[in-house]
C-alpha cells in the first residue's frame, strides 16, 4: 500500500508546466502550535526565516490554499504517483 492511500495522509503534486504557481517563491512550512497560535518556516536563497507576527503568517497560509488549489487533486496525484511508478 501506498502511503498517499491511506486515509490521514493527502499528498499533491504540483505539475511542472504551472511555472506561475504561488508556491514558486520557495518553500515554507506552516507550523501550528498547541496554544492555537500559528508559525510559518520560510526557506530562501540559503537563507531561513521564522515568521510570528500574525498578519504575516496569515498571508503565508492564504498562500498554502492557493498552493492546494493550483496542484492536481489527491485523487489525480495518486494516479500521477502511480503511473510514474508504472514507468520505472
Amino acid at each position: 500500500m501506498l502511503v498517499a492511500e491511506l486515509r490521514n495522509v493527502e499528498i499533491q503534486v504540483m505539475p511542472l508546466d504551472r511555472e506561475d504557481n504561488a508556491g514558486v517563491d520557495g518553500p515554507f512550512t506552516v507550523l501550528h502550535r498547541a496554544d492555537g497560535d500559528q508559525v510559518a518556516y520560510l526557506e530562501a536563497q540559503g537563507r531561513s526565516t521564522m515568521v510570528s507576527d500574525r498578519r504575516e503568517v496569515q498571508g503565508i497560509v492564504s498562500r498554502y490554499g492557493i498552493v492546494r488549489a493550483q496542484a492536481l487533486t489527491p485523487h489525480e496525484s495518486l494516479a500521477f504517483i502511480e503511473k510514474l511508478l508504472g514507468e520505472v
